[in-house]
């Protein structure tokens, strides 16, 4: 059995569910409770995809924009990342581009494809008649830039939850073997 370590990094606007999103992951429990997250904290999970072992290197950064410009210093050595967007809050899907452009600083250093895996947060509001961005829409907004894939999911429930780290993983797979 082959054996790989990803590094991994999850950025988006602050308040999107990236922390709950994680812990929901690792834990396998929903909690609501989570203190914001001060410039970056790191996870780590073993994971197995087809006949390989994988340790994710989980990078979660701080939404908020006085934690930004550490963001390329950290994305360094990374082998993929998620952006997730709240899909009842359209500003969240809107920063983007703001946020691939601080990724970039850090990309072109390495001079490699960095994929990055779109994950809309909280589709659970969507029962509630809370959602604002259609899928399509994020799809479309998402191609625009590049980013391979989208997934929605919701912490709260557990919907996708697995599968946005399944997702992003076999990507890194995929790429370190061609």
């Amino acid at each position: 059995m082959k054996s790989f370590k990803f590094k991994m990094c999850l950025f988006g606007d602050g308040g999107v569910g990236k922390t709950t999103l994680i812990n929901r992951y690792i834990s396998g429990r929903y909690r609501e409770d989570f203190q914001m997250t001060i410039g970056v904290d790191f996870y780590t999970k073993h994971i197995r995809i087809d006949d390989s072992l994988i340790v994710l290197q989980i990078w979660d950064f701080a939404g908020e924009n006085q934690f930004k410009n550490l963001l390329p210093n950290y994305v360094i050595g990374a082998s993929g990342g998620i952006f997730m967007y709240d899909i009842s809050r359209f500003s969240s899907l809107m920063h983007l581009e703001d946020w691939l452009n601080v990724i970039a600083k850090a990309s072109d250093y390495q001079k490699q494809y960095l994929p990055i895996l779109l994950v809309g947060g909280k589709c659970d509001l969507e029962k509630i008649g809370k959602r604002v961005i259609e899928k399509e829409y994020a799809q479309e907004y998402g191609k625009k830039f590049n980013l391979f894939n989208l997934i929605e999911c919701s912490s709260k429930t557990g919907e996708n939850v697995e599968n946005v780290f399944l997702t992003i993983g076999q990507k890194m797979l995929d790429i370190s073997t061609q």
